[in-house]
């Protein structure tokens, strides 16, 4: 039997396997680091604690879209459409809750679950046309990112929705102490996903589903109904994520949520998970979330055009499929 001496081949390619996998593990975090260090170089306003309590507001949004993404991502499909649902549960929780038709008003409650409800049908619908009409995920949700704008758009008429009750201005621009209440949202959010993806079976099906489908299916898995779940709990926290946001900026509008898809899906690609399936974690999409907004916060900081943050995120995007593709 040929024996490896010390300082030989054998001892590089094990040295080198070292670091790919020192690099695929904490790679995302020195990434992090680097950028937080960079931004706070080039403008001195980055660390300012106004600055930091906007960012994390505004990557709350962002992030409970990613969350949902994350699991659509990791059952091998994509969802175009969570942008529009955004503007769609934003618009109908806020006409329930304008001063301006006081025969509209309706409990905050209510009106946040008849928002969250049109948005799991809008999920539901994603699910049943990708598993029942064996459809491409791609091209259902791109239709229904058309559609539930279109919806969307009927709905207010065009115009947005203003003046809205005090305790619906509290869900989206309110505090807890120093926290805003957004953040307490996401991190419940985050919470109950790390649950769902970790220690549940759920999240065991979900990636048994994205890492080989067939054997998920011989296995005795109801692969469709993992699906539609998916896609429901991702289109539900889509539209969390509009309802908050409605609420932070004091109106509702059917443009809002436009290119949202492509930061959740960034996101979650810079965090790790695959697209090929089955590959991807909570605390991965909260990083890749974060970098997202850091970069967009310190480019906005620096006076950069939105054109070439556009640009920017565009690129982030081919990297880390590239990098993806290059781990598989």
């Amino acid at each position: 039997m040929m024996k490896i001496k010390p300082g030989s081949g054998g001892a590089t390619m094990g040295g080198k396997a070292t670091v790919k996998k020192i690099f695929s593990t904490y790679g995302i975090i020195v990434a992090f680091v680097v950028i937080v260090v960079v931004m706070s170089i080039l403008s001195k306003h980055f660390l300012k604690a106004d600055n930091l309590m906007n960012l994390i507001r505004q990557v709350s949004f962002n992030g409970m879209i990613a969350i949902g993404m994350t699991f659509v991502i990791m059952t091998g499909g994509i969802d175009l459409s969570v942008g529009s649902v955004v503007a769609l549960a934003g618009v109908i929780t806020a006409s329930f809750q304008t001063t301006d038709k006081p025969e509209q008003l309706m409990m905050l409650i209510p009106a946040i679950l008849m928002g969250l409800l049109v948005s799991a049908i809008c999920g539901l619908a994603n699910g049943m046309l990708i598993t029942k009409g064996k459809l491409a995920p791609f091209i259902v949700t791109m239709g229904m990112m058309t559609i539930v704008r279109g919806i969307a758009m009927v709905y207010v008429n065009g115009r947005p929705i203003v003046n809205f009750t005090d305790a619906f201005k509290v869900v989206g621009g309110g505090y807890v102490g120093p926290i805003p209440i957004p953040v307490i949202i996401f991190a419940v959010v985050i919470v109950i996903s790390i649950l769902l993806l970790n220690f549940l079976t759920f999240g065991r099906h979900v990636k048994s589903v994205g890492g080989n489908e067939a054997a998920a299916k011989a296995a005795g898995l109801n692969v469709d109904g993992i699906k539609i779940k998916v896609y429901v709990l991702n289109s539900v926290l889509a539209g969390l994520a509009g309802i908050a946001l409605a609420s932070r900026v004091n109106a509702a509008q059917s443009i809002f949520g436009e290119g949202y898809e492509l930061d959740a899906i960034a996101a979650a690609v810079i965090g790790g998970t695959s697209m090929s399936g089955g590959v991807g974690t909570i605390w991965g999409t909260v990083i890749g979330t974060l970098i997202i907004g850091i970069i967009s916060n310190g480019l906005d900081l620096l006076n950069v055009s939105a054109y070439y943050q556009m640009i920017a995120k565009g690129l982030i995007i081919l990297v880390a499929v590239l990098l993806d593709r290059k781990n598989k």
